[in-house]
């Protein structure tokens, strides 16, 4: 089966989640159990074959202890960061190119 892989902000919040999940020391099936649904609910929207309504990313934040608007941030703080890694990236490759 292939999975979905999205854009990088997709990705990214993806990743936040399972970040988030993981640093409360749950795993998806604890996680599903504290939201009423089954472990695959947890899987399929950590991979991407699933995506979150807002009641549903807040009732996750709720679960492992951490505010919808503290989420957010750390979304968009993990964006800037994104940002500044390309752009120092970006800053290094044209460096190193040859002056015409």
């Amino acid at each position: 089966m292939s999975r979905y892989t999205g854009s990088s902000e997709q990705r990214r919040l993806r990743q936040l989640l399972r970040q988030i999940r993981m640093e409360a020391g749950l795993r998806q099936d604890d996680l599903a159990d504290k939201l009423g649904q089954s472990q695959s609910f947890v899987s399929k929207y950590e991979s991407g074959e699933r995506r979150l309504d807002l009641l549903e990313l807040q009732q996750i934040c709720r679960a492992v202890g951490l505010s919808l608007t503290k989420f957010v941030r750390r979304f968009e703080g993990s964006a800037h960061e994104a940002g500044q890694e390309i752009s120092k990236a970006a800053k290094t490759f044209l460096g190193k190119r040859p002056k015409r």
